[in-house]
């Protein structure tokens, strides 16, 4: 049961190292640039996937936080955010790991404006998962309008036109 939230997971933190490798292609100033989106700026985006990230995961490890208390200045070095970014990358690969059918279905909570909320622990996986997605999804777009190609991040499951990089987070 728990396997396709390893893959995932895995997934998850091979895309994120790819994407911070092409972020590292961008100029001065091109990461804190003004650029379409949620929030404004890549630094932005990829800092609301790190905070996110330690918000649930600290929930699904059963230490949950307040987003006030994750909540921090924005890092605005590429290759110091990617190194938090990838620390995260490794507890949630690590927690996915030791689910089992029953820890699947378990609960965790999260600190809410108006209290603790108990959520299934397989549903903040999912959503945690769409949650990056979508938002480099977005950081995408912010990556090609500053004149960078982003990078082909789709070919992680399939042996068909897997791309070597990915082979490596394959379980």
């Amino acid at each position: 049961m728990s396997a396709p939230y390893s893959s995932m997971a895995r997934n998850n933190a091979w895309a994120n190292g790819v994407f911070y490798t092409a972020l590292r292609a961008l100029g001065p100033g091109d990461f804190t640039a003004l650029r379409p989106g949620f929030f404004g700026s890549l630094a932005a985006t990829m800092n609301h996937i790190l905070l996110v990230d330690r918000y649930y995961i600290a929930a699904l490890e059963g230490a949950p936080l307040r987003y006030s208390a994750i909540d921090a200045p924005e890092i605005t070095d590429v290759a110091a955010l990617a190194a938090a970014q990838a620390a995260e990358d490794a507890r949630l690969i690590a927690l996915c790991d030791r689910l089992d059918a029953d820890a699947l279905t378990d609960t965790c909570t999260t600190l809410r404006d108006g209290g603790p909320v108990a959520e299934r622990v397989d549903a903040v996986l999912l959503h945690l998962f769409q949650h990056q997605v979508h938002h480099r999804g977005q950081a995408h777009v912010q990556l090609h309008s500053a004149g960078i190609a982003p990078p082909q991040l789709d070919d992680f499951h399939l042996a068909y036109g897997r791309v070597p990089s990915a082979q490596r987070w394959q379980d």
